[in-house]
């Protein structure tokens, strides 16, 4: 027998009265017409005032439209007990705080320990069912805010007002010396770079990629700044901060451009014996110190803001800044990292 998630329903008003079936679940309840032609082949999958029907047929005002969603599980991803920081649960969506060093999504040759791991065997524990949905990605290094759909609609749905730049995704960083301006727009294409393609480059002929920031304090060495962005491309906050000279600290993929002149020389900034910090211009010393106070990018994801799929309710979820950035920031205050 098929088990079905709670519907989702939608009542037919005055001014809709008359419209077919298939419009109500395209335009009033955003269903997609890849998802309609899923829910059709089960008996309860579409429904007016309870009986299954065509979509082609015409509604009233006052119908009850219910759409009915199979249960699902994630059977290819292994349950394990990791723990990990819920935010906010309902029976349509999971929001976590993501914890620097963890993966989202099982990949080649990360198979366990992620974080869909942990949440899928949070599900088996509570004796729901659900497939692991994550709405976005963040990298293994960035802490902070991840929503996770329950359902393929509300997957679906958020998708659907990330492509229209309705999610307000907030972020966190510090980076190594000041943005000028304090606060601005940084318009740059992205796209992989040909001599390192797990890189990315701002080019010319890159994808369009927008980032906003605005400065929050800054220091003599480094910079709290906050970004939002206006596009969701690979690193897209790593490369367009690395772009205007003002790389994340802690960032051992896109770093500061003091470290091709040290590598210049023969030294190996990764080796303290060897790059002789000390014996460094200070503005380089400051940079290496730096980098190697944190070990992860110093990147968070700080708020993200969506209209609730099935409620539509603006909802706004924050996880307040990590306790290895909380450090970092006091280090740059005090002007110390000897």
């Amino acid at each position: 027998m098929t088990s079905y998630y709670p519907p989702i329903t939608y009542i037919v008003p005055e001014a809709e009265d008359g419209w077919l079936l298939k419009a109500i679940l395209l335009r009033r309840m955003h269903v997609s017409r890849k998802l309609q032609s899923r829910l059709k082949l089960t008996e309860q999958g579409i429904t007016l005032n309870g009986r299954r029907v065509y979509t082609s047929v015409p509604v009233q005002a006052g119908d009850e439209v219910a759409i009915r969603m199979e249960q699902e599980t994630s059977d290819d991803i292994l349950p394990q007990p990791i723990p990990f920081e819920i935010l906010y649960e309902d029976e349509h969506i999971l929001v976590v705080n993501k914890e620097a060093g963890m993966i989202v999504h099982p990949t080649h040759g990360h198979y366990t320990g992620t974080l869909a791991n942990g949440v899928v065997d949070y599900w088996r524990q509570k004796g729901e069912a659900f497939r692991f949905r994550a709405v976005h990605r963040l990298d293994q290094e960035t802490t902070g805010v991840l929503a996770i759909a329950k359902n393929p609609y509300v997957h679906q749905h958020i998708s659907e007002q990330m492509i229209g730049n309705r999610v307000d995704k907030t972020y966190l960083a510090l980076v190594h010396g000041t943005p000028e301006p304090p606060e601005g727009e940084i318009d740059g294409p992205i796209d992989r770079d040909p001599e390192e393609p797990h890189r990315r480059i701002v080019t010319p002929d890159g994808y369009p990629s927008r980032t906003k920031y605005r400065v929050l304090e800054s220091w003599a060495d480094g910079s709290l700044v906050r970004l939002n962005l206006e596009t969701g491309r690979t690193h897209q906050i790593r490369v367009h901060m690395t772009s205007i000279g003002c790389p994340l600290i802690g960032d051992k993929l896109y770093r500061h451009d003091v470290y091709k002149d040290i590598e210049s020389q023969g030294s190996d900034p990764g080796n303290e014996a060897e790059a002789h910090v000390s014996l460094m211009p200070s503005f380089a010393r400051n940079i290496v110190l730096l980098d190697r106070a944190i070990p992860r990018q110093a990147l968070h994801a700080f708020e993200l803001s969506f209209e609730h799929p099935v409620t539509h309710e603006k909802m706004t979820f924050q996880a307040p800044m990590p306790e290895d950035m909380r450090e970092l920031r006091e280090l740059l205050r005090e002007g110390h990292y000897s």
